[in-house]
């Protein structure tokens, strides 16, 4: 758990550092605080930047990467003005509007737990105030459900799949941070919704974008999904004691760190492999062989960090691994694209 901030002024202490000496590490916890990331602690003052702390930039990264996937795997995506401008707006809604949307409910309806594990985030450290919290949600919904609409229209889509999704996506969002189902509270149905919306839903908008959503490419990335379940029990260890105290039943807490991080580890390597089979059984054999390859570190970093430490080197094992994962999922969509042609 992260100390609170020492409340006296660093300019009147006769023994403090030098600013100079202290100016990286304050500027690197304000980083951190921004992004949203674990071990950020409270004072910033700017309302805007608050806002953006709730939004949690770092989550953004595998959502926007999803849409690229998902329009490679369409087989129609042309490296054009047009195609790349259309894209960005896709990745705008999936990523910061949307996401900045889950993120924000999230933390909303997590404040009493978050009081216990993660004091210093912006709604229990009290630097904003409730309303201001639930008007950024609704802005941030309506006009990432604005900009799906118009990517609708763009796509000229009888049937408006791509608001459709982001009304599904934002509704599952909901029932996850949400009473009275919260299913963050179920350590298996929450991860994987988590994990479904991280790299399914994006996948399907960037398709549907830019081809024809098929049973085939939902099926296949509901699976995948999987391997992101694995994903989202990492952010479990974090808050392990806040969510014992509050009867929230994540994995860490139901089976103990050492069995969830095995579950975790082995849900990403299993169901990654999987998709590997299914590339080579459709003959796509070099994309097949470039994502075993990719697992190969993943397994390394596990080792090293995860499966040895899992509460002390979660970020640290998140930072290595997953750019691995997620070049994987550009893998197999590369495939599923030229299979497309």
């Amino acid at each position: 758990m992260a100390e609170p901030p020492s409340s006296t002024p660093v300019n009147d202490a006769p023994d403090q550092a030098p600013a100079a000496e202290i100016a990286p590490e304050a500027q690197g916890n304000a980083a951190r605080q921004l992004l949203g990331m674990k071990g950020a602690k409270s004072g910033e003052t700017s309302i805007w930047k608050i806002r953006l702390q709730l939004m949690k930039p770092i989550t953004w990264i595998p959502l926007i990467w999803g849409v690229v996937c998902g329009a490679a795997s369409s087989g129609n995506y042309r490296w054009s003005l047009e195609h790349v401008l259309i894209a960005a707006a896709c990745m705008l809604f999936a990523g910061p509007l949307l996401t900045g949307y889950t993120q924000t409910l999230n933390d909303f309806y997590d404040r009493d737990i978050d009081a216990i594990n993660e004091p210093y985030r912006p709604i229990p450290s009290g630097a904003i105030s409730i309303p201001q919290v639930v008007t950024q949600i609704l802005v941030l919904l309506v006009a990432g459900i604005a900009i799906a609409f118009s990517l609708d229209r763009w796509a000229g889509h009888s049937f408006p799949i791509i608001t459709a999704l982001a009304i599904g996506g934002s509704f599952v969002s909901y029932i996850y941070s949400a009473p009275p189902l919260k299913l963050k509270q179920n350590g298996w149905l929450g991860n994987y919704a988590l994990g479904a919306s991280y790299i399914a839903l994006p996948w399907w908008a960037g398709h549907a974008l830019f081809g024809t959503l098929t049973w085939k490419i939902v099926v296949l990335t509901l699976f995948y999904s999987l391997a992101g379940l694995g994903i989202a029990v990492v952010n479990d260890f974090k808050s392990v004691e806040g969510d014992r105290q509050m009867g929230l039943k994540s994995l860490p807490v139901m089976f103990g760190v050492t069995t969830a991080a095995w579950i975790c580890v082995l849900a990403i390597d299993i169901f990654q492999g999987g998709v590997a089979a299914y590339l080579m059984a459709i003959h796509q054999n070099l994309y097949a062989v470039l994502l075993v390859l990719l697992i190969i570190p993943q397994i390394t970093f596990q080792d090293m960090y995860f499966l040895r430490d899992p509460l002390g080197n979660d970020v640290k094992y998140q930072a290595s691994a997953q750019p691995f994962l997620v070049l994987g999922m550009l893998v197999t969509g590369l495939a599923l694209g030229h299979t497309a042609l």
